[in-house]
C-alpha cells in the first residue's frame, strides 16, 4: 500500500486496543484497493481525542469500553442505532460533522436471529454499561420479555432494566436462566479477571446457551467451560466481525461479498 497525501485514516479508541479491527479493516483495503488505512490508539483525554477526530478529518472512529456513552457530548448526530440505547460505538466524519452510529446493536441482533434463539427464552446478561445496552436492545426488540440484569452498580442496572421491563439484581441469588450473557470485561485477555468465569459454574451448568461478547481472547473461559459442558456457544469474535463488517461499509461506501468478509475475519483472527 503507497500511503500518500489522499489517504484516508480510521482508528478505534478503547481502553485496551486490540488487533482484530487493524489487520480487518487493512487487509480490507488491501484487497479492494482502497486508499485508507486503519490504526488502532487508546486516551486518556477523551475530548481531545474526538476534537482530533474532527480536526485532522479522521474518517472513521470506532468506540469501544469505556468510552461508549462518555463521548456522546462530543458529537453532532447520533444515528436512531445509537440514540435508542444512548451508546456508541462507530463515529464517521463526513466535512467536520460527526455521526455516531451503533454497529454492536445490529451484530447482536443478526446473532439472535442466526442461532435462533426463542424469545420466550429466560435471559441473565451480566453488565450495565455501554455495550449492555445494545444487547438488551437488540434483545427486547427481538421479543424477549423474561429477563434479568446483574450488575454490581444498582443505579446503573437498576435504569438498563426499567429501561426495558425487565429485572435488576446485584448478584446470581435464585439465578435460573437458560441464556446467559456476559456483557462485562470479565475473561478478557489482560484484565484483571482474565482467567474468571462470568458466571457461577452451576449456573452455566443449567444453562442452555452461552454468549460471550468478550472478543479476545475469542475462547473466553466461559466460552471454554459452556463447550465443556455441551452448550449453545455464541462468542465474542462473532459479534465484532459483523460489528467491523458494518463499520467498514460505513467509513468507506463499500460493502466487502460474504467471502471476502469471511477472510478479512479470519485474516484478522490469525
Amino acid at each position: 500500500m503507497n500511503i500518500n497525501k489522499d489517504t484516508l485514516l480510521c482508528m478505534s479508541l478503547a481502553a485496551r486496543p486490540g488487533n482484530f479491527g487493524t489487520r480487518f479493516h487493512n487487509y480490507l483495503y488491501e484487497q479492494l484497493n482502497l486508499n485508507y488505512i486503519y490504526k488502532a490508539f487508546t486516551t486518556r483525554d477523551l475530548a481531545a481525542a474526538i476534537g482530533g477526530v474532527r480536526a485532522l478529518g479522521i474518517r472513521g472512529c470506532a468506540v469501544s469500553m469505556p468510552f461508549k456513552e462518555d463521548c456522546i457530548p462530543y458529537l453532532d448526530e447520533l444515528d436512531a442505532s445509537a440514540r435508542a440505547i444512548e451508546s456508541v460505538n462507530t463515529i464517521v466524519n463526513t466535512d467536520g460533522h460527526l455521526k455516531a452510529y451503533n454497529t454492536d446493536y445490529i451484530a447482536i441482533e443478526r446473532l439472535l436471529a442466526q442461532y435462533q434463539i426463542d424469545p420466550q427464552t429466560p435471559f441473565a446478561l451480566r453488565g450495565s454499561g455501554g455495550m449492555a445496552k445494545a444487547v438488551a436492545g437488540a434483545l427486547y426488540d427481538a421479543g424477549f420479555r423474561q429477563g434479568v440484569i446483574i450488575a454490581r452498580n444498582q443505579d446503573t442496572g437498576q435504569r438498563l432494566a426499567d429501561l426495558y421491563g425487565y429485572r435488576w439484581q446485584a448478584g446470581e441469588d435464585n439465578l435460573n436462566a437458560a441464556l446467559l450473557i456476559n456483557v462485562t470485561p470479565v475473561g478478557m485477555a489482560g484484565g484483571a479477571q482474565a482467567d474468571d468465569l462470568a458466571f457461577s459454574e452451576q449456573i452455566i451448568i443449567n444453562a442452555t446457551t452461552v454468549f460471550d461478547v468478550v472478543a479476545l481472547p475469542a475462547q473466553t473461559p466461559l466460552i471454554q467451560f459452556a463447550r465443556l459442558h455441551d452448550k449453545i456457544v455464541i462468542t465474542g469474535a462473532e459479534v465484532i466481525a459483523i460489528q467491523a463488517l458494518e463499520q467498514f461499509v460505513l467509513y468507506t461506501g463499500v460493502r466487502p461479498d460474504v467471502e471476502l468478509a469471511e477472510r478479512a475475519a479470519a485474516f484478522a483472527r490469525g
